[in-house]
């Protein structure tokens, strides 16, 4: 692995008293991923060698004090948690949920010092993180603020790409946060990160409708008819490939989402519930948008199972190959879209 491969994945640990701990380290019995990047975790070497033992793996933690100490080939742990910590599995902690802000702090202030390139985020809890000093709903809100760009949810698979218009919003506010701006800015990310994220040139999205039926020209309510739609037809007028809205219910069971590049659903469980029924364990959550790459599995804590060395770590490897994947593309984008005569332009000044 030479230096321009060896990309550094910082990982998160998640709520500590969910299943997180045991999908990083399961990632990691498979030592062929040692050879692909260059992982670190930011927690504790105790935490990660209790969950080591509590599920008998068979992985090696290599514990740093310092991000110049990262080592290649080795499964890195920033020792970021000194504080002694008891695993409570499946309960809801106040202790739990700070180790996790903690990590996210951590590893994104090593993103943005570009002490890491990528971040996969192990799953939170919203009840246990959230305090008066961290008063976001989940990781998407915190980073973006953190991270320059315009953040998006995106659910990703091989077979299916889902954005969301709102996201961690209740159901009754839904239409009250979408207007013409949402829709454009949203629309606009998804294409972008289409053509940056995974090098498709010319994207072509559909838009799912806000009420059933979308509205049924007014019957079902209004906001599709005095919204959605205006906006759409404006984004098509400015060359865009946009097709919709369409009524969400049979969207995905008529396999209609096979024709697209990316679904943009007006919100949470309508995008949600179809991606996790198709994709549900290999699919990934990717913050597209960013001015860096973050991506998680599609799964949360699993308080049910936590403890019982029954997590699958398939959609967590799924997210550090996005991440890595996403990574490269961007970089290819860059290379490809430089301009040579603005180069060539500034050598003669």
């Amino acid at each position: 692995m030479n230096k321009e491969e060896n990309i550094k994945v910082g990982i998160t640990i998640g709520d500590p008293n969910g299943i997180g701990g045991e999908v990083i380290l399961k990632a990691f019995e498979d030592s062929r991923m040692l050879e692909m990047f260059t992982p670190v975790v930011f927690a504790s070497t105790k935490l990660l060698s209790y969950y080591v033992k509590t599920f008998n793996l068979k992985v090696k933690i290599h514990g740093i004090t310092s991000l110049n100490d990262v080592v290649p080939g080795k499964l890195n742990v920033f020792r970021l948690i000194k504080e002694p910590f008891k695993v409570n599995w499946g309960e809801v902690s106040p202790e739990a949920g700070e180790i996790a802000v903690r990590s996210l702090e951590a590893a994104t202030a090593a993103l943005k010092n570009k002490d890491i390139d990528v971040l996969v985020t192990a799953p939170i809890n919203k009840e246990s993180i959230h305090s008066d000093k961290f008063k976001f709903p989940g990781h998407t809100d915190y980073l973006n603020q953190e991270l320059e760009g315009e953040s998006l949810m995106f659910m990703v698979s091989n077979e299916l790409r889902v954005g969301l218009l709102t996201d961690h919003v209740p159901v009754k506010d839904v239409p009250a946060s979408i207007n013409a701006k949402v829709i454009k800015t949203k629309i606009g990310t998804i294409k972008e990160s289409l053509k940056k994220d995974f090098g498709i040139s010319r994207p072509k999205i559909a838009v799912l409708g806000i009420n059933p039926h979308v509205g049924d020209n007014g019957v079902i309510g209004t906001e599709d008819q005095d919204t959605l739609i205006p906006a759409l037809e404006q984004l098509r007028e400015d060359g865009n490939i946009i097709f919709g809205p369409y009524a969400a219910d049979s969207f995905f069971g008529n396999k209609k989402y096979k024709e697209f590049d990316a679904i943009l659903a007006s919100y949470h469980d309508q995008g949600l519930i179809p991606f996790k029924t198709i994709a549900f364990g290999s699919g990934v959550n990717f913050t597209a948008g960013l001015s860096h790459v973050r991506t998680s599995p599609d799964h949360g804590t699993g308080f049910d199972i936590a403890g019982k060395g029954a997590a699958n770590p398939d959609s967590f490897i799924a997210a550090i190959n996005y991440a890595i994947e996403i990574y490269r593309k961007r970089k290819e984008y860059d290379i490809l879209n430089k301009n040579p005569l603005k180069k060539l332009s500034r050598k003669r000044r």
